[in-house]
């Protein structure tokens, strides 16, 4: 099964939580219908991404990356690769190289938390947004993409990171 495939296939059977969610929803297979190219950065009407919150539910903290290119504190994230299998992989990925937690990062079963469309300096993004769990004791590493790697404590969140993580984050931890 192509990433392309497999991103349509995990958007049909997702269940919005919202009204809101499922206008994205439904955006996001419309995109994917009529852009075979939709999951790849050269498609400039907009392509899918995937991300990861990492969480650590034991210390009630989530790891965010101050984006170097954006410079905004955001979960891990980017780009689909063509050696994805699957959207879940892209975000597994992601979190991987992001967070520098090789291992032990395992994403919340069920599929995404959330969907998130916005507009980069490269596209709109339609960002298909999952939780990863950290193992206890995960040591973080900053990778090239970050200026700044740091844990913060769940209520800290909306004071450092736009609506978006934090609705994110809300999202997770009621599915903890």
């Amino acid at each position: 099964m192509s990433l392309h495939a497999d991103a349509a296939r995990v958007l049909e059977k997702w269940p919005a939580p919202s009204p809101d969610q499922e206008r994205l929803r439904l955006a996001y297979l419309d995109h994917l219908a009529a852009h075979r190219d939709g999951m790849w950065k050269p498609c400039k009407d907009g392509h899918l991404t995937a991300s990861a919150l990492v969480i650590d539910p034991v210390g009630g903290r989530v790891l965010l990356t101050l984006h170097r290119k954006l410079e905004m504190w955001l979960q891990m994230g980017g780009h689909c690769e063509p050696e994805d299998a699957t959207l879940a992989d892209a975000a597994l990925r992601e979190a991987r190289e992001e967070s520098g937690i090789a291992r032990g990062l395992t994403l919340l079963p069920g599929g995404p938390v959330r969907l998130d469309r916005h507009r980069t300096p490269c596209a709109v993004h339609l960002d298909v947004q999952y939780a990863a769990l950290a193992p206890d004791g995960a040591v973080a590493a900053i990778s090239d993409e970050s200026l700044d790697l740091r844990w913060f404590a769940y209520d800290e969140v909306p004071g450092v990171a736009d609506a978006s993580v934090a609705r994110l984050v809300e999202a997770s931890r009621a599915l903890l």
